[in-house]
C-alpha cells in the first residue's frame, strides 16, 4: 500500500460518559477497549452508568443506553485495515477509503450506534482540523466513504465501532497527504470560548479540568447576546452532541455524548486518565445546520480516588 501507513494503538480501558479513549502508545497490533465497568460480575452492564446492570436486550434505566457486555465477556480480538483509492493521496482531491473490521478472518457485523454502524474521526496531526463522516457498509462486508484531505501532511483517523456482542472499539490509523500543508495557525495553550456561525459557545469549567475522578463538562450557547436551553438544541446522531477529546501530545482519544440537564444546553460527564493539553470538538445542530465548536483544555492531575471516596460520576 504506496505511502499510506497504519499505526496501531493498543488496548485501553477508560471510564467515561459512551466515551473512547486510547492509551497513547504507538503498538502494532489491537484494538482500543473503550468501555470500563465497574461490576465485572454482572453479565451486561451501562457503558454509560456501570453501577446499572442486566441482562441482554435490557436498557439502562437512567440513560436508554443498551447494556453492553462485562469485561469478562468481552475478550476478543478485531483487525482492522484501511486502503485507499488513489493508493496516493493528494490534498484538495477526494480519496475513497476503505476500512474493513475482521475477527478470524471474517468479517465482523456491526451494531449501530448513535444511528451509525461505524463513525470515523478524521483531523490533521497538529489537531487543527476535524470531520467526523460515516463510512457505509458494502456488499462485501467492508465499510467505505470518501473524504477530501484540506492540506499535505500526516492525518490521524480514528475508527469508532461496536462489533454484535461485544463492547465498542477504536482504531487509530495515520496516512500521508502530499500536497501543500494546511495554513492554519497552531492552538493556542488554551480556548474556552468559540465562536462559529454567530453562535458562542463557552466550556464554562474548563479551567478545573482534572484526572482520574468524575469530569463534568458543561457548555453555555449564546446567539446575539440570548442564551440558549435544551431545547433548543437538536437531536443530532442520537444525542443532544457530540464531543471528541484528543489529547496532543499522546493522542489519548475520548468520544463523549452528551446528557440532558435544565441549566446547560450541552452537559456531559466522563473520566479523562491522562494529564495534558487536549483538544476537543463539540458538533451541535440548530434548524437543521451543524455546527462545530473547537476549544483547547488544560487537564491537570487530579486526586487519586480512594476505597470509599469516590466522585458520583467517576465511572462515567
Amino acid at each position: 500500500m504506496n505511502k499510506l501507513k497504519i499505526l496501531l494503538l493498543g488496548t485501553a480501558s477508560i471510564a467515561m460518559l459512551s466515551a473512547c479513549n486510547n492509551t497513547g502508545k504507538k503498538q502494532n497490533t489491537s484494538d482500543m477497549d473503550i468501555h470500563q465497568h465497574a461490576n465485572e460480575e454482572a453479565n451486561y452492564v451501562c457503558p454509560m452508568h456501570p453501577e446499572v446492570t442486566g441482562k441482554k436486550g435490557e436498557k439502562c434505566s437512567k440513560c436508554g443506553m443498551e447494556l453492553e457486555p462485562s469485561a469478562a465477556k468481552k475478550d476478543r480480538f478485531f483487525d482492522v485495515k484501511l486502503s485507499s483509492n488513489p493508493e496516493v493521496i493528494q490534498a484538495g482531491k477526494p480519496t475513497n477509503l476503505s476500512i474493513s473490521v475482521t475477527e478470524d478472518g471474517k468479517n465482523v457485523t456491526m451494531d449501530v450506534v448513535h444511528e451509525m454502524k461505524m463513525h470515523l474521526l478524521v483531523m490533521n496531526e497538529e489537531l487543527t482540523w476535524f470531520d467526523h463522516i460515516h463510512p457505509k457498509e458494502q456488499a462485501d462486508g467492508t465499510y467505505s466513504v470518501s473524504e477530501t484531505f484540506p492540506g499535505g501532511g500526516k492525518y490521524l483517523l480514528f475508527t469508532d465501532y461496536k462489533p454484535v456482542g461485544a463492547s465498542g472499539n477504536v482504531k487509530m490509523m495515520e496516512v500521508e497527504v502530499k500536497g501543500t500543508p494546511l495554513d492554519i495557525p497552531k492552538t493556542a495553550t488554551e480556548k474556552l470560548v468559540s465562536k462559529v456561525d454567530n453562535y458562542t459557545v463557552t466550556l464554562t469549567n474548563g479551567n478545573d479540568l482534572k484526572t482520574d475522578r468524575g469530569q463534568l463538562l458543561k457548555f453555555t450557547v449564546e446567539k446575539g447576546g440570548k442564551k440558549l436551553e435544551e431545547k433548543d438544541i437538536e437531536q443530532y446522531l442520537g444525542a443532544s452532541a457530540h464531543i471528541v477529546m484528543v489529547a496532543k501530545e499522546t493522542k489519548d482519544f475520548l468520544h463523549i455524548h452528551p446528557i440532558s440537564d435544565k441549566n446547560f444546553p450541552i452537559y456531559a460527564e466522563t473520566q479523562v486518565k491522562k494529564a495534558g493539553i487536549y483538544r476537543m470538538w463539540v458538533q451541535f445542530k440548530i434548524d437543521g445546520k451543524l455546527h462545530t465548536a473547537d476549544f483547547t483544555v488544560n487537564v491537570s492531575e487530579g486526586p487519586k480516588a480512594t476505597g470509599d471516596n469516590h466522585d458520583k460520576h467517576a465511572h462515567h
